[in-house]
């Protein structure tokens, strides 16, 4: 980030796939941060958009940013986005390559795998390792990149199980209670 964003500021999360094509914009406002990393949120009507694909929010959401870990050269691993009841899909976790602050709005990579805990029987699963697997060889993920994101979504997926936070609600629902609460 290369200037400090106040809370409330209108702004875009940008995901691109490895190839640099286009992939999800979510339309987002930034909440603030914490020691996890850097909040936003959604609220109903909200836009969230890829090629083939245009949704507007029915409830809202928050996501989280994380800061990437010490040392790291390539940005955060993932991003979290959990979502208000009544949706079934409560936490949702977009591995990723390469977040990070960039022109002033975050953007990332998709990297197909996702960890989700759903409320209904599906439960806790990790969604699109058919994508994950086409992709590998398609855009020729590099053994590095595969041998580390699949340590992450076994690691998402043990925490996400144990609600440990930030993927549990003491930690989400503050955030919720930042977005109700801004004035747009």
């Amino acid at each position: 980030m290369s200037t400090p964003i106040r809370p409330g500021t209108r702004m875009h999360i940008n995901w691109r796939k490895w190839d640099g094509g286009p992939h999800w914009v979510h339309e987002v406002v930034y909440l603030g941060r914490d020691e996890w990393g850097a909040w936003f949120g959604q609220r109903p009507g909200w836009r969230s958009h890829r090629p083939g694909r245009d949704t507007l929010l029915r409830t809202p959401c928050v996501m989280l940013l994380p800061d990437p870990e010490p040392g790291s050269d390539h940005g955060a691993e993932w991003i979290l986005t959990v979502n208000a009841p009544p949706q079934r899909t409560r936490v949702y976790i977009d591995l990723a390559w390469d977040a990070r602050w960039d022109a002033d709005e975050p953007r990332a990579i998709d990297m197909d795998l996702d960890v989700v805990r759903r409320t209904d029987d599906r439960g806790i699963y990790v969604d699109d390792e058919d994508e994950w697997e086409e992709h590998r060889v398609e855009y020729g993920y590099p053994l590095h990149v595969v041998n580390r994101l699949e340590l992450v979504t076994a690691d998402l997926t043990q925490k996400v199980t144990d609600r440990v936070a930030p993927f549990n609600e003491a930690t989400t629902h503050p955030w919720f209670d930042v977005l109700a609460a801004l004035d747009l």
